[in-house]
């Protein structure tokens, strides 16, 4: 006499539960680690580029124009003395949102300087949590 051996209904319900729970309380945690590493991504790429300009500063004497922009650090303006590029091997393409990265120049004070920016989130100024605008460069 062969008996059948299987898992009960309520037994499934169980496990199926305690999953549920574990998932309830796992994905929040893993969700809001994406946010944190897609700041940390933008940050590391702004840190290249403003390791890129200011290599740029260092060999023509100035800083790219607004209207070089990024490209200035890939291929010679015309007009340029003493750059020694590529500045960048390749091209960082967007932030982990899709959109731009910009470039600007003068800093805020208006005294020279530049600011590399990512607007975050939504792409657009200003704004808080993962659509803040993250910021670096130099304001001389």
């Amino acid at each position: 006499m062969r008996r059948n051996r299987a898992f009960t209904l309520i037994e499934l319900m169980v496990v199926i539960l305690i999953l549920a729970i574990l998932a309830a309380l796992v994905v929040p945690n893993v969700l809001g680690k994406t946010g944190q590493a897609k700041v940390a991504k933008a940050k590391a790429d702004l840190a290249v580029l403003r390791d890129a300009i200011d290599q740029f500063r260092i060999d023509c004497d100035r800083y790219p124009s607004t209207q070089e922009g990024f490209d200035a650090l890939r291929n010679k303006p015309n007009g340029v003395n003493g750059w020694n590029g590529p500045y960048l091997t390749k091209d960082l393409g967007t932030d982990p949102w899709g959109n731009a990265y910009t470039y600007s120049t003068p800093g805020p004070s208006g005294k020279g300087g530049y600011i590399v920016e990512s607007f975050g989130s939504d792409g657009v100024a200003g704004g808080d949590g993962d659509a803040a605008d993250i910021l670096d460069g130099a304001d001389n």
